[in-house]
């Protein structure tokens, strides 16, 4: 097989993913799951309990949206496990019928800080919902997204913050590695049944280290030595400098399987999904455009725009004139921060739209450009919209 693919046969069908062109370490490629063909390099939005905020599965399909992440930790807790098992599995609880992907709750859980304890079994913590203890493992957290059918399962790792201790990181580090081979065990076990909502599912590795470039090529070496399906780089864009994060992932990226797509997780700006692309990323995921837009802050092609600023009061103008969505192609800056500033909820899907199509948007040209070799063209043009001084104002500006 070619170093440019990776297929597994499963029972339910083929996860597989072949890289149809290269730009240096950017790769262009396709991504097949039971759900679904993933056009690579891609941009998941975020549905942490099932659903995107603020827009309806429809309007994902009308804007592109070729796969979404759901988080293990939300949905185990409400509306439970066992009833959308019961009710088929995710996909068809949910009725979206292109690929999911699924995050283990780890940084959920580690985000709960004084409400969890971590053990070797696994980590105690009381859920926010209604204080009631629980105990997740790494088997665990297979078994939760196993019966939810995801097409991705993402292993259960530790989680650090920025800045922490290097012997916490490798503490971390080395325990993330025990659970990652827990995990790997419980999760072929289940693939050996073919019994579930979703036998074609497959499960990620991830990465851990910190900023550490010894701890990472430790766990680089060990997780892949697990043989897992494909890898994720986890552990940045939790505070740490933006060019120390694009050094972590030209180092990592590369020492990853090269037949197996690579998704770095929670990250980032349109700035950093280019850079990262330019370092070998495949798959990516991140509130930002969604949380942004429910706060008025737009992405457009121009750079960042406040829409609660009062200098757009009575500006005709469409968010971003180059923007074929439909808030651009049917609203005007004034009518938007009209509806931002009574609170109406027609803000945040109007907003969380025209997000998501920038994203999306870049993703396509992304991919575009490595196809002709243009992407450092495309890098120069992000980086000049980010350094524009209006853009750095965006957040401070008076209303």
């Amino acid at each position: 097989m070619s170093k440019n693919s990776h297929s597994i046969r499963l029972m339910a069908g083929v996860f597989d993913f072949q890289v149809i062109a290269r730009e240096g370490n950017a790769r262009c490629g396709t991504l097949s799951t039971p759900h679904g063909t993933v056009q690579t390099p891609a941009f998941m939005p975020v549905g942490t309990r099932g659903a995107v905020k603020a827009i309806m599965h429809r309007d994902l399909i009308d804007l592109g949206a070729q796969i979404i992440l759901a988080n293990t930790y939300h949905l185990h807790l409400r509306p439970g496990t066992e009833l959308i098992e019961r009710l088929g599995g995710l996909h068809r609880f949910i009725s979206w019928d292109r690929p999911i992907l699924t995050d283990s709750g780890g940084y959920q859980v580690f985000s709960l800080a004084t409400r969890r304890t971590v053990e070797e079994q696994g980590v105690r913590f009381r859920s926010h919902l209604d204080g009631e203890e629980h105990l997740l493992t790494p088997e665990g957290a297979t078994e939760i997204q196993w019966s939810l059918g995801s097409d991705v399962a993402m292993v259960f790792d530790e989680c650090v913050p920025y800045p922490c201790d290097a012997s916490d990181v490798r503490r971390a580090m080395e325990r993330t590695l025990r659970w990652a081979e827990r995990a790997r065990l419980r999760f072929k076990a289940l693939r050996e049944t073919g019994v579930g909502t979703n036998p074609g599912q497959v499960q990620f590795g991830i990465v851990q280290g910190g900023v550490h470039r010894n701890l990472r090529a430790i766990s680089e070496r060990q997780t892949v030595a697990l043989g897992f399906d494909a890898y994720a780089i986890g552990g940045l864009s939790v505070g740490e400098p933006v060019p120390v994060m694009y050094d972590v992932v030209a180092e990592t990226a590369p020492r990853l399987p090269a037949e197996c797509p690579r998704y770095l997780m929670g990250a980032g700006t349109p700035v950093d999904l280019v850079e990262a692309v330019l370092r070998g990323i495949d798959l990516f995921d991140c509130v930002l455009p969604t949380r942004n837009g429910r706060n008025g802050q737009l992405f457009t092609s121009e750079g960042r725009l406040n829409i609660k600023q009062a200098r757009f009061a009575d500006d005709s103008r469409p968010l971003d004139e180059r923007c074929e969505c439909y808030t651009c192609q049917r609203h005007s800056r004034a009518y938007l921060r009209h509806l931002y500033l009574t609170d109406k909820m027609s803000a945040a899907t109007l907003n969380t739209l025209h997000n998501l199509n920038f994203y999306l948007d870049t993703m396509r040209r992304i991919r575009e450009c490595i196809k002709f070799g243009t992407l450092e063209a495309l890098r120069q043009e992000f980086h000049l919209l980010d350094s524009r001084p209006h853009q750095a104002r965006a957040s401070s500006d008076a209303e």
